[in-house]
């Protein structure tokens, strides 16, 4: 592996003009093709096998040319304090402003509030319902400022209006501030760690460029494989942070390199060589996790894992190409600022005293003395620590939060809240019923008693009269629940009405199945915690087995495991204490807490598992070059991080930046995301990966680069450490130029 890097690294740097082009023409014929490209679709959300989404497809197969999937608005009218919508003058306020929202190309239909028995007991809310033609995503601005402006006649009247429903999205999202924020932090990052322009600019252009190739694939391959608009999300976000960390090591190795006395070229395929060995194991551990995002079984989480995974090969293979090609041209702009200005003997003599002087400490040398000295205190300080974190995790509740945890700045909070007071708080969250009664001899009859048991069934306080489909063979009909879609006791009554499933059907002679949003939601948290221990059982796995291959060690490989376990149980610990418990929620701008979002968990496991690895491999195998080289066992883990832990820390900061960018987003979920992924860094790499590791490391000695012999023989050799590098003859170093030709003599190179 190391000598094969090696020479694709010299290559490079010797064809760098070819390399250049190369890619040139891949990222042109590929934007062209995007450019030609159909897009994506507005794939719609889908988890087989959950009662919800069989509920739903029978809907769609019973009820044909009904806009099952189509956008919806919901006015909701509030009467001043003291007064009632009912009164004549806001009465008629009220019509007409549903007059004026039933205009519009894409609105379907309009459901009168007075007609639709729309009105709450005390007369004080009523909202009217407004059904488009279309899905959400296609909802144009120029409908929402229809809506907009109908809505601002009912407000001159003196009436309190707000919006909510689908139709509202306008597909959300950062917007691409956080990724602005996040491309700065890690520009002043990376300037501070590497001290020249050039060295700092040279990852955030290869991880542009990495990024655009790979979002233009998408777009390319969208329509032929049914990519969504939101596929590429995940993608976009990995494929700048992978971007990044990779090319930042290969160049961290290349100065390295030009200190010890090498020749650019050599010290470029040297760092292809042995940092490149590290970039490909570690991109090989990312695209595990997140491949196995396909055993949840959900659709669209697998698109967006293998799409994702796309994105982190293409990051992989512009570090070991690119980057070595870029320093091609400009061998010495990414140097530091004395390398760069060492001219003649002055030069000479600097190489010279690298390559035979020890060098001195640096902060990450005396960070690992120190846990040397005191292994078994920072050990029980960071597992405790990361224990207590984690405890809060134990009550963890899944669900799909929606307008209610929105800021009350939005009037879609201010809809949702309006009618939980005027409607009750179930009201916001209804239960849809689906009623199968083809084959009985009595239709109407086994709905009504569908519909009569459930109406019995306690914690229900309302359901509506039920709507057969043209054959009169299936039937659909609302249940209210007593509490907010995201109460547990709500999730206990669709629990409960399942139950007693066998004897209603039994009464009735018909089949029934509950979805809705509320239900739909409830299966989907169901289905993810179910699949949470498989999937980390199958990503864990592989990547132990990927480890032994490349530390060759047993024990190695199960700390790493478990160390990445303890950090993620406590960022998830760390997301429960805020978002769902309240604690410290103000600091971070929450303003309604509630369930954790269903796939939470699964992104922030599949993410952070595979950047925990980057880190891994990169520190640890630096630990492990120097310990085949002849260092001691503790010799070398203070060698590990004399070389990587300024480049390691720096790289959890430029990802704890990309994703604390996303804390600053109104959209709660975007916000939970982002504040999931940089607490998960800052504890694996700043804990685990600095503290926990050198410390079990310590512990270890010898014993923790022991394999046993049988499975050394098993395992394939990949030499991740360039051991094959160190016995070719030593024709490395650059030639001594003549001191007066020395700097037209490295610009030639």
């Amino acid at each position: 592996m190391a000598t094969f890097l090696y020479r694709l690294g010299r290559l490079a740097f010797r064809r760098r003009g070819y390399v250049a082009l190369l890619w040139v023409a891949v990222l042109a014929a590929v934007g062209l093709g995007a450019l030609q490209a159909p897009g994506a679709s507005d794939e719609e959300f889908s988890a087989p096998g959950i009662e919800s989404q069989k509920a739903f497809d029978l809907m769609q197969e019973r009820f044909p040319g009904t806009a099952a999937d189509g956008a919806t608005a919901r006015v909701v009218f509030v009467a001043p304090h003291g007064q009632k919508v009912t009164a004549t003058a806001h009465k008629k306020a009220v019509e007409e402003t549903v007059d004026a929202l039933g205009d519009g190309t894409q609105v379907a239909g309009v459901a009168d509030p007075f007609t639709a028995k729309a009105v709450s007991e005390d007369g004080t809310t009523a909202y009217a319902t407004v059904t488009y033609k279309v899905k959400s995503s296609a909802v144009t601005d120029a409908s929402r400022t229809a809506l907009e402006n109908a809505v601002d006649q009912a407000r001159d009247a003196g009436l309190t209006v707000e919006t909510g429903g689908s139709a509202m999205d306008s597909g959300g999202g950062p917007g691409g501030t956080a990724e602005i924020i996040g491309i700065a932090i890690a520009a002043v990052v990376l300037l501070v760690t590497f001290g020249s322009l050039a060295a700092a600019g040279l990852p955030l252009l290869t991880a542009i460029l990495g990024v655009g190739l790979s979002m233009f694939t998408i777009t390319v391959l969208a329509d032929a494989l049914g990519l969504s608009t939101s596929t590429g999300t995940l993608a976009m976000m990995l494929g700048l942070a992978v971007g990044i960390d990779y090319a930042l090591f290969v160049v961290s190795r290349y100065r390295e390199e030009r200190a010890k006395g090498r020749a650019p070229e050599e010290a470029a395929g040297l760092a292809v060589g042995t940092a490149g060995s590290a970039v490909v194991f570690a991109g090989l551990t990312v695209v595990i996790a997140l491949a196995g995002l396909s055993v949840v079984g959900i659709p669209m989480l697998t698109k967006m894992g293998l799409t994702a995974a796309g994105a982190v090969i293409v990051a992989v293979v512009i570090a070991l190409t690119v980057v070595p090609a870029l320093l091609g041209f400009w061998p010495n702009a990414v140097l530091a600022g004395a390398a760069r200005r060492g001219e003649g003997g002055r030069r000479r003599l600097f190489r010279a005293r690298k390559a035979t002087t020890p060098q001195g400490d640096n902060r990450g040398t005396r960070w690992a003395r120190f846990v040397l000295r005191r292994p078994v205190p920072v050990l029980l300080l960071g597992v405790v620590g990361l224990g207590a974190l984690a405890v809060p995790m134990t009550q963890l509740q899944l669900g799909m939060p929606g307008d209610e945890a929105k800021s009350t700045s939005t009037t879609e909070r201010r809809a949702y809240d309006d009618l939980a007071k005027g409607f009750g708080p179930g009201f916001n969250g209804p239960l849809t019923i689906v009623v199968d009664a083809k084959g009985t001899d009595d239709a109407k009859g086994g709905v009504s008693t569908v519909r009569e048991r459930i109406a019995a069934t306690d914690g229900v306080v309302s359901v509506s009269q039920p709507r057969f489909n043209k054959a009169g063979d299936t039937a659909v009909f609302t249940a209210t629940p007593s509490t907010s879609p995201t109460d547990e006791k709500t999730k206990t009554l669709v629990k409960t009405i399942r139950g007693e499933r066998p004897a209603i059907e039994s009464a009735a002679g018909a089949s029934f199945e509950v979805t809705g949003n509320t239900a739909l939601n409830i299966d989907i948290s169901g289905k993810v915690q179910s699949a949470l221990v498989p999937y980390l059982v199958t990503v864990v796995g592989l990547a132990v087995v990927l480890l032994l291959v490349v530390f060759r060690s047993l024990l190695v490989p199960l700390k790493a495991a478990l160390g990445f376990l303890l950090s993620v149980l406590a960022a998830l610990g760390a997301v429960v204490l805020v978002f769902q418990q309240g604690h410290g929620a103000g600091l971070f701008g929450v303003e309604q807490t509630g369930p954790i979002m269903s796939l939470m968990p699964i992104f922030l496991v599949g993410i952070i598992f595979g950047l925990a690895m980057d880190y891994e491999v990169f520190l640890v195998s630096r630990m492990r070059e120097s310990y085949v080289h002849g260092e001691s066992a503790k010799e070398a883990v203070v060698s590990g991080f004399r070389h990587s832990a300024r480049v390691v820390v720096a790289a959890a900061l430029i990802m704890i930046a990309v994703f604390a960018g996303f804390v600053g987003e109104n959209d709660s979920m975007i916000k939970m995301i982002g504040f999931g992924m940089a607490t998960a860094v800052l504890l694996d790499a700043f804990v685990v990966r600095m503290a926990i590791v050198p410390a079990v490391l310590a512990l270890l000695g010898d014993r923790a680069w022991w394999l046993p012999k049988w499975l050394d023989r098993l395992l394939p050799r990949v030499d991740i450490e360039g051991e094959a590098l160190t016995r070719r003859p030593d024709a490395v170093t650059a030639p001594a130029p003549d001191p007066a030709g020395d700097e037209t003599a490295e610009a030639r190179v």
